[in-house]
């Protein structure tokens, strides 16, 4: 199979156009989200947040999962090696979303505001760390729940 062949199939592959859609999509949402939610739109921000920004609703990162595991046991079956692989790594990556990284996140910030209030009664220079976001359990399930809804679309247009 030629390097050309080998590209066009994953490109055509149903798995990974539903998960490579689900980042898409999640991503756009959570663009868009911004734009109405905030009081101050910056579109610099709100293009970022497209891009590479993480945390926010939804998650993209549990869509991305929750896409890819429910595409492989559409197409594979529950019962598959592939999906109980792909279940797994969905269930590690929730978890850590709402759980390690919202954690750590919330103890950078609590360190950058002790930091700022140490710097400001003492005079010595702080320089912050940075704030990794996580999610909330809100923003986990919605991401999740739009993977799933993602990749039955993908494999009901496929029957069509």
């Amino acid at each position: 199979m030629t390097a050309a062949a080998a590209l066009k199939s994953l490109l055509l592959n149903p798995i990974f156009l539903s998960t490579i859609s689900s980042l898409f999509i999640a991503q756009i949402l959570k663009m868009v989200i911004y734009l109405i939610t905030s009081k101050n739109k910056n579109k610099w921000y709100a293009v970022e947040t497209m891009i590479w920004r993480t945390g926010g609703m939804p998650s993209s990162h549990s869509s991305i999962v929750c896409a890819l595991a429910t595409s492989v046991g559409i197409n594979e079956g529950i019962t598959s090696t592939y999906f109980i692989i792909c279940l797994v790594f969905a269930m590690v990556v929730l978890r850590d979303s709402v759980g390690v990284r919202r954690a750590a996140g919330l103890q950078a910030k609590a360190l950058n505001n002790l930091g700022k209030q140490s710097a400001k009664l003492t005079g010595l220079e702080f320089h912050s760390v940075k704030e990794i976001q996580g999610h909330t359990p809100l923003e986990v399930l919605v991401g999740a729940l739009l993977g799933i809804v993602i990749a039955i679309c993908f494999y009901l247009l496929i029957q069509a």
